[in-house]
């Protein structure tokens, strides 16, 4: 009745939603994480632990963890993992080297039990830097379409321009539309 029209003249209250931010050291996973806060990117030191965010964005609150993915920390990823809403996964587009390391990674992160069925956004960042693989050839070579059990997008980007971010949040949006239908 009545109060169900004040409320949608109102706005809902905001939903929040948990995202966990990984991918290996370096790949720009808190430049990213300062880009979607509208924070300064011009300096970025290695987190040691982590980070944790709260960005407002399409009518919700994004609580975001930045997970530090040096090697001695990945062990604990796990730990983090509980509750996950939407796991989005950071590479590093220009450091083929590390390719197959972020790809093993990635695979044991989405056996998990606790993200069974979590959307992934994949973010090929670093597509500013001429050595920049594109993302539909990480996304071959990661075998993103043998993901079945759940919904995933990977997204070119730029954490250091914003170039490719706001699409990622967009397809991030759609998911959170999708699941609340």
């Amino acid at each position: 009745g009545l109060l169900s029209v004040i409320q949608r003249l109102k706005g809902s209250p905001e939903q929040e939603l948990r995202i966990v931010l990984l991918g290996l050291d370096n790949a720009g996973k808190t430049t990213l994480l300062k880009r979607l806060a509208s924070e300064d990117v011009s300096t970025i030191t290695p987190t040691q632990g982590f980070n944790i965010k709260s960005v407002h964005s399409h009518g919700f609150k994004l609580n975001v963890w930045d997970i530090g993915g040096q090697r001695s920390i990945r062990p604990y990823w796990k730990k983090y993992l509980g509750s996950t809403d939407l796991l989005i996964y950071v590479i590093d587009s220009a450091d083929q080297k590390r390719f197959e390391e972020t790809g093993q990674e990635l695979a044991e992160l989405t056996e998990e039990e606790t993200l069974t069925g979590v959307p992934l956004l994949v973010f090929a960042n670093k597509q500013d830097l001429v050595t920049a693989a594109p993302a539909a050839e990480i996304a071959e070579g990661l075998s993103l379409h043998t993901y079945r059990d759940r919904e995933w997008q990977i997204q070119a980007c730029s954490a250091l321009s914003g170039e490719g971010v706001q699409d990622g949040m967009n397809w991030i949006s759609s998911q959170i539309m999708n699941r609340k239908k």
